[in-house]
């Protein structure tokens, strides 16, 4: 099947309403292009890059980035659900404002400032990553999982459903809202009256 682009290299390009499906992306590299309604599903991207690129209303459902690459890439009002991360070989500087990114994995990754605003990011996992600095307020982390997460001043402002043990996560600095921020001192086995 077709891989849906015709060149190996793409610079200052806008691709638009290209539709994708089950396919392998091998060896392509876009700077600085941006994705328009670009709708890639099961797709596999093997040693790609994306090098400051900006994903505008797109559809990156279950994309495997194979050894590919992902620096200063931003997706708006993307939806970027069940993506496994870490099969890339360097993902930094990344934002998500007002997307999904449900079902994905960031486990391991060293993503200080990733921009995570406005989005839904259900039953995500941020395993060992280190995300400190980051910025997540008003995001729904509704089951997703911090273990041994490194949050250092990472931004939680009115962010929402999120379950982070202060004892296996490290957070100092890390800003939080209340009420949400009530949801801290579950596991402590304490007993709070209002």
């Amino acid at each position: 099947m077709t891989s849906g682009f015709d060149q190996n290299s793409y610079y200052q390009t806008t691709l638009s309403g290209i539709v994708i499906s089950k396919s392998t992306i091998p060896d392509t590299e876009f700077e600085d292009c941006v994705f328009k309604k670009v709708n890639m599903t099961d797709c596999t991207l093997e040693r790609c890059r994306f090098i400051s690129c900006k994903f505008q209303d797109c559809v990156l459902s279950a994309i495997k980035p194979t050894n590919s690459f992902f620096t200063e890439c931003r997706f708006e009002n993307c939806k970027v659900i069940g993506v496994d991360w870490s099969l890339a070989k360097n993902v930094q500087f990344l934002s998500f404002t007002n997307c999904q990114i449900n079902y994905s994995n960031f486990r391991f990754l060293k993503l200080p400032k990733l921009i995570v605003t406005n989005c839904t990011a259900k039953e995500t996992d941020f395993t060992e990553a280190d995300i400190s600095e980051g910025n997540f307020e008003g995001t729904d982390f509704e089951g997703t999982r911090f273990l041994k997460t490194k949050l250092m001043k990472a931004n939680f402002k009115n962010a929402r459903n999120y379950s982070i043990d202060i004892r296996n996560n490290t957070i100092k600095g890390a800003q939080f809202s209340f009420p949400e921020a009530m949801s801290l001192l579950n596991g402590l086995e304490i007993t709070i009256d209002f």
